[in-house]
């Protein structure tokens, strides 16, 4: 994906923020659910899964330790993606999404020379406490924060012998909603935020490297949604 539709993909993320923001005052105007509405409500199960397509849209930034003005950058891809749902009440709920991902590093400022410096694999499970408005009808929008860690597998180098990019933690805020078209199907939209900055280690010729990768991706999505 290029960085000129990465630019884009977050001005439509800060767009649909924004229209969120806008549309939760107006949603109050909304039908209230009829006693069979939430009676129906009542019985569901806590549980909930979704299903998405997924943009991952990573900040380009980083260092190599020892080398004034070097810089990274990385690969953006679009991937599928499943999170699963637990509501503790009607509006306090729990989400753990599950997805993979690779990421091409390669070099920028003073080592844009080397070009494609090695590639990695990306498991970033992340877990979000989130809080659900439901005073707008079928429109639920939410927000979260949380945790996530990522792993980093089936690492290769390119410009370099090898490269080990080290598995960490990071922090995760969120932003989204669900529009139910009945009590279990919905449609979702949801944006999180990952605060990513992984060490790395890597060998040229037998010499030792190592320094920064700042990822900070932007997850992005749209799928479906099933309510049990």
């Amino acid at each position: 994906m290029s960085k000129t539709w990465s630019t884009r993909l977050r001005a439509l993320a800060a767009t649909t923020i924004l229209t969120l923001t806008a549309q939760v005052a107006p949603a109050a105007d909304l039908a209230p659910l009829t006693p069979a509405e939430e009676s129906a409500v009542a019985s569901l199960s806590p549980w909930q899964i979704r299903v998405r397509g997924l943009g991952v849209i990573t900040n380009d930034s980083g260092s190599l330790d020892g080398v004034p003005g070097s810089d990274l950058s990385y690969s953006d891809t679009v991937i599928p993606e499943l999170d699963i749902t637990y509501y503790f009440t009607d509006n306090i709920a729990a989400e753990l999404i599950l997805g993979t991902t690779y990421a091409n590093i390669s070099g920028e400022g003073s080592i844009a020379g080397l070009g494609k410096i090695g590639k990695t694999w990306v498991l970033p499970p992340t877990l979000t406490l989130q809080y659900h408005f439901t005073d707008f009808g079928a429109f639920k929008p939410y927000v979260g924060a949380g945790i996530n860690y990522t792993m980093f597998y089936n690492q290769s180098g390119s410009a370099v012998d090898d490269i080990d990019v080290k598995d960490t933690f990071g922090a995760a805020l969120q932003v989204g909603f669900d529009y139910m078209l009945d009590e279990h199907w919905g449609v979702n939209f949801d944006v999180k935020k990952i605060f990513l900055e992984a060490d790395y280690e890597a060998t040229s010729g037998g010499a030792p490297l190592s320094g920064k990768a700042k990822l900070d991706p932007w997850l992005i999505g749209g799928g479906v949604t099933y309510r049990f």
